[in-house]
């Protein structure tokens, strides 16, 4: 194979990754105006249908509009040399390959970041804005984006630097000690997000002695669940949008509500969402996913080992000396049919765990608050209440509403 050749097909997998996402909108796009199932039929009035109406037609319009944008930059890089030359910027600052990798990726990550950002803000600032989700100011939107910078430089740089050095290190074999920090790492995530990341969003307060935590106590007591951690978020300083997470294992693990959740539910219905996260915490999916996402990643690694000092993918992106980072943006797109795949297959796996967390509620709690909850919840969201059935396939880490709450009222 030649170079050339090598790249034109990593110009292919691009152009077709973006067809096919395109297909899969207009696809779903077309389903906007179905009529609504019948179980579905009460979640809008109709002047709220009608805005949901409109709020889908236009965020699937400004997506055509951003990723096409995201297309031709990308393309434009590919056929400009644009590789090359971020290269030998970042080869003219340093020596070391592990400071010309973390130059090479900070200047390409962060370029992107400029340019795709009024589109970011305009999506926040005037589409969110005007179907009134938005509560996010200027200030704390352009602060966020300093805290994601300085987060993504000190973690997403301070992962790539130990894998280089492993790499330097050990050569080929630097998949084993790569994937076992990235392990340590995905755990420490898992066990310590809410208390290490999300303060740095977000502030989080316990959820204070009443009603509310009375009956989630005596529900977490009736089902074996020792919980002492719940928390309210101030989602609500962003988005009028609810949420509720259950996250970490063993004393680790909390519960945290959105403030917007407690707003827009009743105190049931906010049980029977919780009983849907201890679902997933006794049906051990939080446990299979990471044990999955570790799998996967072990082989990415190994793959990645395999073909990273291949000299054909630097040239392929028009670079001569063969480097580690050159090799991993090349692999990258190489691996994406692989990594859409086991993406695929996760969402399978998730849209079953959805399935058996909804009927841990049920059985343990109730299913019709449950239901009302996620009526409620896509109402104020304005979701998408008839997506194509390819979409959901390909995109949906849940089933749509109306197969759950199908599946809540009859027996799977």
């Amino acid at each position: 194979m030649t170079p050339q050749l090598l790249f034109y097909i990593l110009i292919a997998i691009i152009v077709f990754n973006f067809i096919f996402d395109q297909v899969l909108d207009a696809l779903n796009a077309k389903h906007f105006n179905d009529e609504l199932p019948e179980e579905l039929a009460d979640v809008y009035k109709d002047s709220e249908y009608q805005r949901s109406q409109a709020y889908k037609k236009t965020n699937y319009q400004f997506g055509i509009i951003t990723s096409t944008f995201s297309l031709v930059l990308t393309l434009a890089f590919f056929f400009l040399d644009g590789f090359a030359y971020v290269d030998e910027m970042a080869r003219s600052i340093s020596d070391n390959p592990i400071i010309i990798a973390l130059v090479f990726f900070g200047i390409i990550l962060f370029a992107s970041d400029i340019l795709t950002t009024p589109f970011s803000y305009y999506s926040t600032f005037v589409i969110e804005e005007k179907f009134g989700f938005n509560k996010t100011t200027k200030a704390t939107f352009f602060l966020d984006k300093l805290k994601g910078w300085l987060m993504g430089a000190v973690l997403g740089g301070g992962i790539l630097a130990l894998i280089i050095w492993f790499y330097q290190l050990t050569g080929s074999d630097f998949w084993i000690y790569a994937w076992a920090m990235v392990t340590v790492f995905s755990i420490v995530m898992n066990m310590f997000y809410s208390r290490l990341i999300v303060p740095l969003f977000n502030k989080q307060t316990p959820l204070e002695d009443g009603s509310l935590r009375h009956k989630i106590e005596a529900y977490a007591k009736n089902v074996g669940f020792q919980i002492d951690k719940i928390f309210i978020i101030d989602g609500s300083k962003r988005s009028t949008k609810a949420n509720a997470y259950f996250s970490g294992f063993g004393k680790e693990k909390r519960i945290t509500l959105y403030d917007t959740l407690v707003n827009d539910l009743e105190e049931e219905e906010i049980v029977a969402v919780l009983a849907h996260e201890v679902g997933h915490y006794k049906r051990k999916h939080i446990i299979y996913n990471l044990s999955l996402s570790v799998i996967t990643t072990g082989i990415t690694l190994w793959v990645l080992s395999l073909l990273v000092n291949n000299p054909l993918l630097s040239q392929a992106l028009g670079v001569e000396e063969t480097s580690f980072h050159i090799g991993l943006i090349a692999f990258g797109i190489l691996y994406t049919p692989i990594s859409e795949i086991t993406g695929l297959l996760m969402s399978l796996l998730s849209r079953k765990f959805e399935y058996q967390a909804d009927n841990f509620a049920k059985e343990t709690y109730a299913a019709l608050p449950l239901i009302s909850s996620l009526k409620k919840l896509s109402s104020n969201s304005l979701s998408n209440l008839t997506p194509h059935p390819a979409y959901v396939f390909f995109h949906y880490s849940h089933p749509s509403l109306a197969q759950r709450i199908f599946n809540l009222k009859n027996k799977r």
